[in-house]
């Protein structure tokens, strides 16, 4: 039957239910159970026995086999699925007829006393039930594990009908955010918000979003990052702040990337990047402990262990190993030692500057090989304009990026609080600008005046949140752990 035609029929019984004095779409119904909780109450019971409980419970009707007087159904909520059963000697003729009337979709409500099956099944003998939500829209024929990943995310709603995995992303989700405020919160640092829309962007090499403010006639631009603003907060004597929220990069789109992200940045007073190591430790071991209840998890088929201590390695040594270059060099002779290797350099990255070839080869001949916890460290000065100098080394900072499963999930620093030498750094980025580099970070005068005011020297760490969900999920794409992916 054409999805029209299954469409008009449910509309009739609609009316019919509307005619009969039977509201399809009632205010609200209480629950005393959901399906996992019955499981867990119950679940340990023999073949063929009844509880004497009596439960209710709500949820999608999502299969329904009609035997004369009987049925059996399953029953979806938030915890899972549970089958309930149906008779006309348990409903009366007339409630029964109503309910072999439902359509696999429909909301219900039921109540009645779990029992298990000859087979051992637990079951939910229904003595009521009531008709929540009609749906008026059938399910896909084979919908049970919607497979075609278009219609999947075209179709979010459906797909987290059908597809356990995709409502368990979503929760896996929750539970890692939940787990990095409670252990931000445990350490005492302060929860903090800051603006999205800003005049100047900001604390990311990255190209904006830019919207106008219509009343201030000026353009505005979607944060890349909230660092600035979180720094001022140390200026201003918060010593230990953090954000969780919505970072905007006008960028491409895969399985790793999108435009719209959530990230976690922390800076802690009086630390430096030693303390931000031990922070990222923290925060993924509470992660990965919230989620699955131990440090070790597989990721597409493969062990990933979280032990302590993690892996740390030079930046420069790891890239000179893989590659087989020696990144001292300066960059006209590194470049003759790529490209005699054959390794692909894309044309912006030949003019410099040197740090930009060095992260490219990082991501083309490293990462990959990065799978447990390994925090990558000491890089360019070039490329890394807010973090402080590495102590003994004048040409590289004190940052580091966390890699795991192949990619990169965090980024952090010894944070840079001498105000002339970040303006000098700004001055570097602003020329970068002028030559064409449209990733490089503008000047801000308002920051630079307040680090003027005097900030600690601190430790600063941000996350991708979406990519350390993609792995506690066992996602592929960073689409599977959003709600509402883009589409193209």
């Amino acid at each position: 039957m054409a999805e029209a035609d299954l469409i008009a029929a449910r509309r009739e019984k609609l009316s019919r239910l509307r005619a009969q004095g039977v509201s399809p779409y009632p205010y609200s119904y209480d629950r005393t159970h959901t399906a996992a909780s019955v499981r867990n109450e119950h679940g340990s019971l023999g073949p063929h026995q009844r509880t004497g409980a009596h439960v209710r419970l709500a949820g999608r009707l999502v299969a329904l086999r009609k035997m004369g007087k009987v049925a059996f159904g399953n029953l979806l909520d938030r915890s899972g699925r549970i089958q309930v059963y149906a008779s006309a000697d348990g409903l009366g003729p007339e409630m029964y007829e109503r309910f072999a009337d439902l359509d696999l979709g429909d909301i219900v409500g039921v109540a009645g006393e779990p029992f298990t099956t000859k087979t051992g099944e637990l079951t939910v003998d229904i003595k009521e039930f009531t008709l929540l939500a009609k749906s008026l829209r059938p399910l896909p024929e084979k919908w049970h594990g919607l497979k075609d990943v278009e219609t999947r995310y075209r179709q979010r709603a459906l797909d987290f009908i059908a597809n356990d995995e995709a409502r368990r992303a979503i929760q896996v989700r929750a539970l890692t955010l939940r787990a990095c405020r409670a252990y931000l919160d445990g350490l005492g640092f302060l929860e903090v918000e800051t603006p999205i829309l800003q005049p100047v962007y900001g604390g990311a090499t990255a190209r904006p979003f830019v919207t106008h403010h219509n009343v201030l006639n000026r353009d505005l631009f979607l944060r890349v990052a909230p660092e600035l603003y979180l720094k001022r907060l140390l200026v201003g004597g918060l010593e230990k702040v953090y954000e969780i929220g919505r970072n905007f990069r006008n960028e491409g789109i895969s399985s790793m990337h999108n435009p719209e992200f959530t990230a976690l940045e922390a800076y802690e007073a009086y630390g430096d990047y030693e303390r931000a190591m031990e922070l990222a430790e923290g925060i993924v071991e509470a992660c990965v402990v919230a989620v699955t209840g131990q440090t070790r998890l597989t990721y597409q088929g493969r062990e990933v262990n979280f032990g302590r201590p993690w892996r740390r390695a030079s930046l420069l040594d790891l890239v000179a190993e893989r590659s087989g270059c020696d990144v001292e060099k300066p960059l006209p002779e590194l470049l003759t030692e790529v490209d005699r290797r054959g390794i692909p350099v894309p044309a912006p990255l030949r003019n410099g500057p040197k740090g930009k070839l060095i992260e490219h080869l990082l991501e083309t001949q490293v990462q990959e090989h990065l799978w447990d916890p390994t925090f990558v460290v000491d890089f360019p000065l070039d490329i890394s304009p807010l973090a402080k100098r590495k102590r003994g080394r004048d040409d590289l900072v004190e940052r580091f990026e966390l890699y795991l499963t192949g990619r990169e999930v965090a980024n952090a620093f010894s944070e840079l609080n001498d105000p002339d030498d970040q303006r000098e750094r700004f001055a570097m980025q602003e020329a970068l600008r002028a030559s064409g580099d449209d990733e490089a970070q503008p000047l801000d005068e308002d920051f630079l005046r307040d680090l003027e005011l005097g900030m600690p020297p601190a430790a600063g760490i941000g996350f991708g949140l979406d990519r350390l969900v993609m792995v506690l999920a066992d996602a592929p794409s960073i689409r599977e752990v959003l709600a509402f992916p883009p589409l193209r």
